[in-house]
């Protein structure tokens, strides 16, 4: 797998390829890891930390009729700030059906076989990982570096492809300046190509 350096760190890719995302839906159906494909449907339809994504509760997923809510509502545990985010119908509907094939009671995205106490508790960060990396590189074909934040980074980079201003992304994002949002989301050649050649003057 390439690995792309930038001040001595490995820093992971978005997924700008929407058959890419497509195909790594696609098999998580296909070996029925719902749990995992509500994750994957979550983090690239908000942008959320896998921080903020593990440590959701189905108190934040439901309505007061058991039905997935149409948005959420947490404070960021990196900076404290308060989000609200509307869920699509595409989010709505991953959660939904890993609703209807879950036991877990308590996190959203519960750890299997492992419980504290008696008491449930999120999947680990290094388990999504090589959840991600199995679907992403080794079943989707992606050739560059994986990591939890290429969720987070495919946010960014689809919402700049769909015409999104770096402005609203950075909001989104929770970036303290639209320079650190360009970075994240990681523009390449080709990205920055295509906006001179649909400028025909």
């Amino acid at each position: 797998m390439l690995q792309v350096t930038i001040d001595g760190r490995n820093t992971v890719k978005p997924l700008r390829d929407r058959k890419v995302i497509r195909r790594v839906k696609d098999a998580l159906l296909a070996d029925k890891k719902y749990k995992y494909y509500a994750l994957f449907t979550l983090g690239i339809n908000t942008g959320l930390r896998i921080s903020d994504l593990l440590s959701l509760k189905w108190e934040d997923i439901l309505n007061s009729r058991g039905k997935i809510t149409d948005r959420i509502i947490l404070f960021e545990k990196k900076t404290g700030k308060r989000a609200e985010i509307p869920l699509n119908k595409t989010v709505q509907g991953a959660l939904s059906l890993y609703w209807k094939h879950t036991v877990s009671q308590t996190y959203v995205f519960a750890a299997e076989n492992d419980k504290v106490n008696n008491k449930e508790k999120p999947v680990s960060r290094q388990y999504v990982y090589k959840i991600l990396r199995e679907y992403i590189v080794d079943r989707a074909g992606f050739t560059e570096a994986v990591g939890t934040h290429t969720m987070r980074k495919t946010f960014g980079y689809q919402a700049y492809a769909d015409g999104w201003d770096i402005y609203r992304i950075q909001e989104c994002l929770n970036h303290s300046s639209p320079s650190i949002t360009r970075r994240y989301i990681d523009l390449s050649q080709e990205d920055k190509d295509s906006v001179y050649l649909k400028i025909d003057l």
